[in-house]
């Protein structure tokens, strides 16, 4: 199927990924390198991640209309090595192991993919992705996401205001809250065969941490499309709350007025909470988290409140106890 903001090039044409990644040097010095970035000249291998052909490099897809320099919330931080962004994984449908995502997610199929969208909204129904996709600018915006484990990354996600999606189906007064739910097969899914949760995966957001312009749909990171072993093809980021909240393979969203059932948080909820804001303040139950270790790096740092995010949306939580509701 093909996807009006995907391309197919040549390996000979790919952009070396140093150069993408210097990409803010040359969009102030250069018009020319700035077109180029725009056009997503950074790509992804299509393929299960690290395979090729017998020829070389499988084909690669690239993000068209991306506008690095304009995204906003964007940090200057050192990005995580693509390689370690890939390869190390929370993503239980494809096995508890960091590096099972990766080795096994293969299997999962992303095209066709729809999504539906109900509940309190005056125009429910059921989306294909690329109708949802298209009509919108896609923005490439480099957030930390941290894991609730005390680790953390720094990603180009690239992406769509979830806010401006969910606009498209009229939400109602009603709606206070927006639940996700993932993919449930357990024949692409193999993770699915054991009880690790009760599957499928669901998440959720209030509705006004939900229409916050820092919360994205993915489709995809480093100027790539989404990676399966990253939540191919949709995927939720909430850079300012652990990692557990930004569901992956989206397939249902519903907007609702009571607070919604939450995998996480109702299968250990003494460990997980439903709003799991980034507070150093609150220790796991197994461990501090007052520190977390940037991967790729060997010392740990100190661990921000909401992951550094704080001048953006501490607001959204004033008057709301961070310890109790954490």
């Amino acid at each position: 199927m093909s996807r009006p903001w995907l391309t197919k090039i040549a390996t000979s044409e790919i952009t070396d990924r140093s150069l993408y990644l210097r990409r803010r040097e040359f969009l102030q010095g250069s018009a020319a390198s700035a077109a180029l970035l725009s056009a997503g000249a950074a790509c992804f291998d299509t393929s299960e991640a690290g395979s090729e052909t017998a020829t070389g490099k499988a084909p690669r897809r690239t993000l068209e209309n991306v506008e690095p320099a304009k995204a906003p919330f964007t940090t200057d931080e050192e990005l995580t090595p693509r390689k370690d962004a890939t390869s190390y994984n929370n993503f239980y449908e494809f096995g508890t192991g960091k590096s099972d995502p990766a080795r096994y997610a293969g299997s999962l199929r992303t095209e066709p993919w729809s999504v539906v969208v109900e509940g309190e909204v005056e125009k429910p129904g059921k989306v294909g992705l690329e109708e949802w996709i298209a009509p919108h600018r896609l923005e490439e915006r480099i957030y930390r996401l941290r894991c609730v484990e005390a680790w953390s990354m720094v990603i180009p996600w690239i992406g769509i205001p979830l806010g401006a999606m969910l606009a498209r189906f009229a939400p109602t007064s009603r709606a206070k809250y927006v639940a996700f739910e993932t993919l449930e097969d357990p024949q692409q899914m193999p993770g699915q065969r054991r009880r690790v949760l009760d599957w499928p995966y669901r998440e959720g957001l209030r509705i006004d941490e939900a229409m916050h312009p820092l919360t994205i749909l993915a489709v995809g990171m480093y100027g790539e499309i989404l990676p399966n072993q990253n939540g191919a093809p949709l995927r939720l980021v909430v850079p300012w709350k652990y990692g557990f909240k930004s569901i992956k393979s989206i397939v249902r969203i519903r907007l609702q007025e009571r607070q919604p059932y939450t995998s996480w948080s109702d299968s250990a909820p003494n460990e997980y909470g439903f709003y799991a804001n980034v507070n150093p303040e609150v220790d796991h139950p197994r461990w501090s988290q007052a520190r977390d270790r940037r991967i790729g790096e060997l010392f740990k740092r100190p661990t921000l409140p909401f992951n550094g995010y704080a001048d953006q949306v501490a607001s959204l939580y004033t008057g709301l106890d961070l310890r109790r509701n954490f």
